[in-house]
């Protein structure tokens, strides 16, 4: 590997390249040789960066769910606009048309992962756990504006609403789920539309 090059720029560079062998062949084709081979660097970069491959994917994980802090504000700050079931729609779409459903698939298939991940971030699946707070942040924002229900347990409908569209997306390798079949499964956990608008779950 050329000298000089800062550690932030090889960390960003292996991440990119795992993040495209997730993305072409799954997790089963992730090996830190496919990863280096990938970012045309020397074999034993990784692990002069890292502890251990987990530790590598731990911080690949970590990397990839700080995005979806970014997805939660920009939804949190469109409460008020358009329609709550496009606003969440959109973002689900966003959300689960990337790489986030094969970091799920990662995280779910390796135990020493999870472990490290769990003293990280706390209890739960990464990717899962963001994308529920970033729906009740989001149905809170819109409950306060009177745009669903008040009494909506956003606690509730959050996972809920997740949960149902994580096994729309499930088949990571499958065509992706229609725009209209995701707005139904939107529209029927969280109704909305207007003041008046009323959650089913509610």
């Amino acid at each position: 590997m050329p000298t000089g090059i800062a550690i932030s720029d090889v960390r960003r560079q292996l991440f990119d390249a795992a993040e495209r062998i997730l993305l072409r062949a799954g997790a089963n084709a992730l090996t830190s040789r496919a990863i280096t081979t990938e970012a045309g660097v020397a074999k034993g970069v990784l692990h002069r960066h890292f502890e251990d491959f987990d530790a590598f994917l731990a911080d690949l994980v970590l990397d990839r769910v700080g995005r979806i802090e970014i997805r939660s504000r920009a939804l949190r700050e469109s409460a008020g606009t358009g329609d709550v079931v496009g606003n969440l729609a959109a973002a689900l779409t966003d959300l689960f048309g990337t790489i986030a459903l094969r970091i799920v698939g990662l995280v779910i298939a390796r135990d020493a992962l999870r472990a490290r991940l769990r003293e990280a971030g706390g209890p739960g699946v990464p990717v899962l756990r963001e994308a529920t707070a970033m729906a009740a942040g989001y149905l809170a924002a819109e409950r306060d504006l009177g745009r669903i229900r008040a009494g909506a347990d956003v606690d509730l409908l959050a996972p809920t609403l997740i949960g149902a569209a994580h096994l729309l997306f499930a088949d990571a390798d499958g065509p992706a789920p229609g725009a209209g079949e995701l707005r139904r499964v939107v529209a029927t956990v969280v109704p909305a539309g207007g003041t008046d608008a009323r959650p089913l779950m509610a």
